[in-house]
């Protein structure tokens, strides 16, 4: 790894493990977030072109959402880095989730809220420091130009997605409910800054998008799928309709009445499975069926 690379992993691992805004809130003192992992993908990867073929022509490459940003910048896509993170729930919080069945705890949605702001801050402050270093950033969920869209392939989705990002930067592989697998499970939150810096990319140990997941890689599992109270996963994958249903009815609703939090959120199927916490031990197995 260059300099550049460990120090841009100092920058964020030490923002997340130090910065006081690393917290829950409300009656929580205790972080939001336990200590990251960091990912470099190449902005010219093949996988960014392969992604926007995939998802729609809608869907930006690093190359794309960097130039909206600095429109006149002279740079080849391999002159950019996309810098990912992953910031794991903590055990206090995972344990509270593995108790509940129908709404997010109050621990989890406090880490939504919160935690979430303490994520957009960190992208942030990367641009910030990098910009101070001299590096043109932009992190792409919080440019004006981001927003969701209606695809008729494959429902709603936005331009930018930090877990494709992170796939293509060596960080996880998706699930049956279509989050990402990483060595810190499945209760994490995500984000990425793209800059015009070179750093070597974060080796991929993993050859398929869903490596990871139980499921895929050895037919048995589900536990996800017996977990979410909505009954928005089965063998076929994550209905993204049933899910966002079942928050706008449900645990919205519980989240304001009983938190005071205005978050569309519900999170109980990234709790009490095994890729939860961890890549589960038996991912690689392709041959073997499980019934855990």
């Amino acid at each position: 790894m260059n300099d550049l690379a460990v120090r841009i992993r100092e920058i964020i691992v030490d923002y997340v493990n130090i910065s006081d805004e690393n917290r829950l809130g409300g009656p929580y003192l205790e972080k939001a977030w336990g200590s990251p992992l960091v990912g470099f993908s190449l902005g010219g990867d093949p996988l960014y072109s392969t992604i926007k073929e995939v998802i729609g022509e809608f869907y930006w490459t690093p190359e794309e959402i960097f130039l909206k940003t600095y429109p006149g910048a002279k740079i080849q896509q391999n002159d950019l880095t996309v810098i990912c993170w992953v910031l794991p729930h903590t055990l206090q919080t995972k344990q509270g989730m593995r108790q509940e069945t129908l709404y997010p705890s109050k621990r989890a949605s406090f880490a939504r809220v919160n935690g979430e702001t303490f994520n957009l801050n960190l992208g942030k402050y990367v641009v910030d420091t990098l910009g101070s270093l001299g590096y043109q950033a932009v992190a792409p969920v919080q440019s004006p130009f981001w927003a969701r869209i209606e695809s008729d392939k494959h429902g709603l989705a936005s331009c930018w997605s930090e877990r494709h990002a992170a796939y293509v930067s060596g960080l996880g592989t998706f699930s049956l409910t279509d989050a990402l697998i990483t060595s810190q499970g499945m209760a994490v939150r995500l984000g990425s800054v793209i800059a015009n810096i070179a750093v070597e990319p974060t080796k991929r140990s993993y050859s398929t998008y869903n490596e990871y997941c139980l499921f895929f890689s050895t037919g048995g599992c589900l536990k996800c799928a017996q977990r979410c109270p909505a009954g928005a996963i089965n063998e076929q994958g994550h209905n993204k309709s049933k899910c966002r249903e079942y928050q706008k009815a449900a645990t919205s609703i519980h989240n304001k009445q009983q938190y005071g939090l205005e978050a569309n959120y519900c999170g109980i199927c990234q709790a009490g499975i095994p890729c939860e916490s961890c890549i589960p031990a038996n991912s690689l197995m392709k041959n073997s069926k499980i019934t855990r």
